[in-house]
């Protein structure tokens, strides 16, 4: 499977994904959407297909097809929605073209947004509501990349198949938390706590997190200083970190 085809599903379900916390926790972008109502359908040919809903300051972002989106914009191929996730091409508008006026102000600025909380590096001393923001995201791209890279890339499909059926939880205490559901040989990410998960990995706060999530800690050593805690069945933890080792080369 190409590259091209992993690249833009985690652009669509797990990059896009991050709209509905910048909706919920960033002041700016609750301001942009205020009053706004409008739905917008992305298509790719040969590839994924989402949708991203607004309303009443709300952010729902679904994989497939939408029901009557405001907009719908059309891409020739994975590398054509790739290539505007990096600002390089622009989209086909299919319908919505009286909607535009949203995608060229208020939407563009939204994305901005979401991507200057996704390249910490490029912020100098960055408070700790940037800090608390990048991780929620990180955490939320990290946990919606692994089924699809799981699904489509060659040695993590294989990594995946040893994964018992159950659930993994990725926390961060008094945080953010996600949990993947391994059934299969697949996995589904979700966002939230389950009561009873299989195996659990607690981060201590953000700056742990943030640390752990960025490649900037040694995880043998933030296991070690209680960092990041592990519980449960462990070989599905370390299968999982496996395919977790990936994301970054995809998610570029």
């Amino acid at each position: 499977m190409s590259v091209d085809i992993i690249k833009a599903n985690i652009n669509l379900y797990a990059i896009l994904k991050n709209l509905e916390d910048l909706a919920e926790y960033d002041d700016e972008v609750k301001k942009l959407l205020k009053g706004k109502k409008i739905s917008i359908q992305f298509t790719v040919k040969g590839g994924p297909k989402a949708g991203v809903i607004f309303e009443n300051g709300i952010c729902r972002v679904e994989q497939g097809k939408i029901k009557s989106p405001s907009v719908v914009l059309w891409f020739s191929s994975p590398a054509h929605l790739n290539k505007m996730f990096d600002g390089k091409a622009n989209p086909v508008p299919l319908k919505g073209f009286f909607k535009l006026g949203f995608l060229q102000n208020e939407f563009t600025k939204i994305t901005e947004k979401l991507e200057y909380y996704l390249k910490p590096e490029d912020v100098k001393d960055p408070d700790e509501a940037y800090i608390e923001m990048n991780t929620r995201l990180t955490l939320t791209v990290a946990a919606f990349a692994l089924p699809e890279i799981a699904k489509y890339d060659k040695e993590a499909k294989i990594t995946a198949s040893h994964i018992p059926d159950g659930v993994i939880q990725l926390e961060v205490i008094d945080g953010p938390a996600v949990h993947i559901v391994a059934k299969g040989g697949g996995l589904q990410a979700f966002k939230g706590r389950v009561k009873k998960p299989d195996a659990i990995m607690k981060m201590r706060d953000f700056t742990s997190a943030n640390d752990f999530l960025n490649g900037r800690s040694n995880p043998f050593k933030a296991v070690a200083g209680g960092e990041v805690m592990i519980q449960g069945i462990i070989p599905m933890l370390d299968n999982l970190s496996l395919i977790l080792d990936k994301v970054q080369q995809y998610a570029e």
